[in-house]
């Protein structure tokens, strides 16, 4: 992880409780005499977030609709700290704005940008429900009120269009696309992490939520990247820097292809947490 991601450390469950104790019943002793949690089960997960949220970033009152995403915040964590890295490495100072893509019901990343760096963060999703939950999200919690704006996106053709007022600027845009095809694409790649982790099958919808728009779509994370390139073109003078996650590493070539041909300047972050690797994606058109 990032070595300022205060994640990097062990969970402190004794605090986590202190501050959330609906957390307390999630919380066990494993074979090697440490505190955790069933990581399979979404609702010691959920506590959990709530705990840590409240621990760390000063939000108390956070939630998500049954079946949406529950994001894991250490990994969020760590794609802001590389952010913060990204914009000190284009001589970007505060006050810092910032957009995330596909904002989910969690808020999680405006969340963390407005608390950790007191950034001014807008999140844009296409979900109704998703938006509704993200602005209930920040009204519920005084500190994020003045810090981030929910927008609807309301027309799949575009991403950046219609989010992005004329004459608005942003210091950069963030985005964890959905990286699968298909709904049976996406069940076929979480049936697979079950089998490797050694959980049956049958908890496959039990374990693991997300809703079709935060997991996949038509063409998967390859065409979605495809997309947003295309469109950051007509924004290079409203964006200093575009960033994205890129979960699939075989996926950088085109893309790369694809920035050269349009004349942006790129380069690649690489990110790891645990066994999972994956890399941001960052390009600008303007010195």
């Amino acid at each position: 992880m990032h070595p300022k991601n205060l994640h990097n450390t062990p969970y402190q469950f004794k605090k986590l409780i202190e501050v959330h104790i609906s957390l307390a019943p999630f919380v066990h002793t494993n074979e090697f005499g440490n505190s955790t949690i069933d990581f399979f089960n979404p609702n010691a997960v959920l506590e959990l977030n709530k705990a840590l949220l409240k621990l760390h970033y000063n939000v108390t009152n956070w939630s998500i609709p049954e079946n949406y995403l529950c994001a894991p915040i250490p990994g969020r964590a760590d794609y802001i700290h590389h952010i913060a890295d990204i914009l000190n490495k284009v001589n970007i100072n505060t006050p810092v704005k910032g957009l995330d893509i596909g904002v989910g019901a969690n808020c999680i990343y405006p969340i963390l940008g407005s608390q950790i760096y007191n950034w001014k963060m807008v999140g844009s999703d296409i979900n109704e429900v998703a938006v509704a939950s993200a602005k209930q999200n920040v009204t519920a919690n005084t500190n994020l009120v003045d810090a981030i704006e929910i927008r609807h996106q309301k027309d799949n053709a575009n991403i950046f269009a219609g989010i992005i007022k004329s004459n608005e600027k942003f210091d950069f845009t963030m985005c964890n696309p959905p990286f699968h095809s298909s709904e049976k694409e996406a069940k076929k790649g979480t049936q697979r992490k079950l089998k490797n982790l050694g959980k049956q099958a049958s908890e496959l919808e039990l374990n693991f939520g997300g809703m079709a728009n935060e997991l996949w779509c038509n063409g998967g994370e390859a065409l979605f990247l495809k997309r947003l390139i295309k469109e950051s073109v007509l924004f290079k003078d409203q964006v200093t820097v575009f960033t994205s996650l890129v979960s699939k590493s075989n996926n950088l070539p085109k893309l790369q292809k694809q920035l050269t041909k349009l004349k942006a300047s790129y380069f690649i972050v690489p990110m790891e947490q645990g066994n999972k690797k994956s890399r941001i994606l960052a390009w600008k058109f303007n010195d």
